[in-house]
């Protein structure tokens, strides 16, 4: 189940973000952006960065010459990390941003597969194949530097790019004091399943013994 999880896994999330790609550069384009302007900001989205490091982590776990080409992603503390960011990816869209917009056609799919589809494949075959017990409390740490770096980002960005990828982190719409505290709900957030993905990883190991 865990392999077949995993090809599952790479072949589904390669498909939802080639055709991401495909679907939403021209649809940039077409909205008044350069094309670099269109591909920075399709890669400003951290569903889209995610999904890139599940299929990363499947990629480097399915195959010697994967595991060659990505190293980094093969690491057991960075497949906890990334399921908890993914885990992030389809709470946040399907309590909050779902409702903001209807997407149609190709970009309904997309939506799906990336927000739904891939985070379930890949945090089921993490409880199956890929926790083992050997995460610390100590990760957590080092989980935060990739959502605090993404907000950090974001916001640095946004005066100059006079845009945000997601509307609750638009400070010249909602104020400064709105975004702090959408920032802080969401990073408690992450803290939060990072806490319960510990658990869950030691609580998984037991089992298994």
């Amino acid at each position: 189940m865990g392999r077949f999880l995993q090809i599952a896994g790479l072949v589904i999330g390669l498909i939802a973000l080639v055709l991401q790609f495909a679907i939403s550069i021209p649809a940039s384009i077409a909205a008044g952006r350069s094309l670099l302007g269109s591909i920075v900001f399709l890669f400003s989205f951290f569903t889209i960065l995610t999904n890139i490091a599940a299929v990363l982590v499947h990629a480097a776990l399915i195959s010697p010459s994967g595991y060659a080409w990505f190293p980094a992603f093969a690491g057991k503390r960075m497949r906890a990390g990334v399921a908890v960011a993914i885990t992030l990816v389809f709470i946040v869209y399907a309590t909050v941003l779902s409702g903001l917009w209807q997407p149609q056609g190709l970009f309904l799919l997309c939506d799906v597969l990336l927000h739904y589809v891939t985070p379930l494949i890949f945090v089921l075959w993490w409880l199956i194949a890929g926790a083992d017990g050997t995460t610390r409390w100590r990760d957590i740490s080092w989980w935060m530097i990739y959502p605090l770096a993404y907000l950090a980002y974001v916001l640095i960005r946004a005066p100059f790019a006079g845009e945000v990828p997601y509307p609750f982190l638009d400070v010249a719409k909602n104020g400064a004091a709105s975004v702090a505290l959408a920032a802080l709900a969401v990073t408690a957030l992450f803290v939060g399943l990072s806490v319960l993905a510990v658990l869950v990883d030691h609580g998984v190991a037991r089992l298994r013994k």
